[in-house]
Parts: structure tokens; sequence; C-alpha cells
């Protein structure tokens, strides 16, 4: 049994993320703290991203995510929020970790705090099972704003939620796209028209 000193210490731990090592270092009570979770993964797996994307990471943790897309966006930037102010601290602590100026993390419930005039080429997010529906419509015409034409709103949701996505990404967005469903997991995207 580890001593509480022990766990007290930072997790720290290596990935390798759609072509980039990456080192992430993260606590107890962050989401998924000792390594990628399979959402994560299969999220990164099956997401295009263009060198020059203007993204946002919602409810990013400590980065995953919000990271990996800053690695492979050299000329573009990231924006990364959580609730959690923890979770903000590891993610900007990840950035400079990791040499990703592009990226920075800061605090918001959904988009509250995103700057306005802001708009997005790719919003990504792995949304928990329990956010509840009221947020869930919050973030997803709060997206549809600040998305630019042809730009792309990417989730990853527990199986049990697919089916509420691609009835809401139609509802909102006119499109639904499941891009892969794993065994538990699926990736939905749509695309702002325009």
């Amino acid at each position: 049994m580890s001593t509480i000193a022990e766990l007290k210490q930072d997790l720290s731990f290596n990935a390798e993320l759609k072509g980039h090592a990456l080192q992430f270092r993260s606590t107890w009570g962050i989401f998924s703290p000792r390594d990628i979770d399979s959402g994560t993964d299969l999220l990164l797996r099956y997401i295009d991203i263009k060198e020059d994307e203007i993204a946002l990471d919602i409810g990013c943790g400590y980065g995953p995510i919000g990271l990996t897309i800053a690695a492979c966006a050299p000329k573009g930037q990231v924006h990364m929020v959580d609730k959690d102010f923890v979770a903000v601290d590891f993610a900007n602590k990840n950035a400079q970790l990791n040499k990703l100026p592009n990226a920075k993390a800061y605090l918001s419930n959904g988009m509250s705090a995103v700057p306005p005039d802001l708009m997005f080429t790719t919003i990504v997010s792995n949304i928990p099972a329990k956010v509840g529906k009221e947020m869930l419509a919050i973030i997803l015409h709060d997206v549809h704003a600040q998305l630019a034409p042809g730009g792309q709103f990417v989730v990853v949701t527990i199986n049990g939620l697919r089916d509420y996505m691609k009835r809401n990404f139609n509802e909102v967005f006119g499109n639904y796209d499941k891009v892969k469903q794993g065994k538990d997991y699926t990736i939905s995207r749509c695309v702002k028209k325009g």
C-alpha cells in the first residue's frame, strides 16, 4: 500500500499520440490520471487535424486531446477549458512540459469563459456520461455559434449516448457522422454548414 505522501506526488507518464511522443503529469482526482483513457485514444486515432487548426478542447482534463492537437497543428492554436482548476493547472503545466506554446488552458464551465469573438475550425470533447442534457444543450448551441463555417465538432461518448448525439447533432447542425464505434465508445462528428 502506498503512503499518503507517495499518493500526493504528481503522477507522470508518457504516451505516443498521433505520432507525437508526449509527457503528462497529473494527479488523483482528475479523470484517468495514470494513462490515456480508451475514449480519448479512440478519438485521437480517428480525428483529422490540419497544421493551422484553431481548436477548442471542452473539458480538457490534464490536456491529452488539446495538447495532441497542438502538437499536430504547429501553425495553429489550441484553447483548452475545464471547470476544474486542478485540471486547468495540469493542462498548462503539460503544455510547458511538452514545449507547446500554441496551447493554453483556462477555467470555463462549458464555453462560458471562451471569448465570444473567437471562431474555431475544430472543437473536440470527451463528453462525460454524467454531463446532463441541459449542459449538453448549452454546449451544442455554444459550439454552433463559435464554429467557423466548414468547421468540425468531434466528440467521444459512451455508446449509450450515441443516439442522443446523433439526434442533437442533426437538430443543431443538420448533419451527423458516426466516425468510429468501438467496444465502449463512439466518435461522432458534425460540420457547420455555410
